[in-house]
């Protein structure tokens, strides 16, 4: 799926507009304007996600190259997620996301990208059956976490690191079921494991068992068993009733 190319000096107006919404009070019609616009946002992505079904989430970097063995890696774990049944969703930019994408367009299977608009374009990969574009980072995460029964990080930037931290928060403080997070690149991982499990546990700023939340493995299948085992003995692959569609919401 091609997206339409925005005008760069629309994404750098709107880029200031963020910017200047989080620099403490601003005029009260500006503030009720964004205020807006987020709320926006949100009805819009729950309703483009509501029916995308069971869906695992696969982050990592927007840099590696079709030729680098984490895009291949990432690939083959989006075409088995696709062949067990799942929904592939990623951030909908190229990298690792691209090649998860890619991996369940091979497979047959559903590929949902969640883009983000920023001053540089990140241009959506070709490999999305749906895509819905997101102004706020804070909004497109919510997206990739709620329709997820799992999540799959490959090697990434700030952006991973946040993305997996957030994933694991949300967990530890209970506002998200203990889903399965599974990290794949154990060699690039390895410092932040020894970090997390040593120092961390060491000063006492996590709970000894709080590393067993991290699943780690290089193995896609091994990846998709432990996925599939959490996710179809405890939750069942459904959060309740399965919704109908309602055509007055456009749905």
């Amino acid at each position: 799926m091609n997206a339409s190319p925005q005008h760069p000096h629309r994404a750098t107006t709107e880029s200031g507009r963020a910017r200047e919404f989080l620099q403490g009070p601003q005029r009260r019609g500006f503030e009720l304007a964004r205020i807006w616009r987020i709320g926006w946002e949100f009805i819009r992505g729950f309703r483009a996600l509501h029916f995308v079904g069971p869906c695992v989430t696969v982050f990592g970097s927007a840099r590696f190259k079709e030729d680098h063995r984490y895009y291949a890696l990432a690939r083959e774990v989006g075409a088995q997620l696709a062949h067990a049944g799942f929904t592939v969703m990623t951030g909908g930019g190229p990298g690792i996301m691209e090649a998860a994408n890619r991996g369940a367009k091979d497979a047959g299977g559903p590929s949902i990208g969640c883009n983000i608009r920023l001053p540089h374009e990140q241009a959506p990969n070709p490999y999305l059956d749906r895509m819905i574009e997101f102004h706020y980072f804070f909004v497109r995460k919510v997206m990739l976490v709620k329709y997820s029964y799992a999540f799959v990080i490959l090697p990434g930037g700030f952006g991973t690191l946040d993305e997996i931290f957030e994933t694991l928060t949300l967990m530890q403080t209970d506002k998200i079921e203990e889903f399965p997070v599974v990290l794949m690149g154990v060699d690039y991982w390895a410092p932040l494991l020894d970090f997390i499990r040593g120092r961390m546990i060491e000063e006492g700023t996590i709970s000894p068992d709080d590393p067993g939340r991290l699943h780690v493995t290089d193995d896609p299948a091994q990846a998709l068993l432990y996925i599939k085992d959490v996710a179809f003995k405890h939750f069942g692959l459904t959060y309740g009733p399965r919704m109908k569609r309602s055509w007055i919401l456009g749905e």
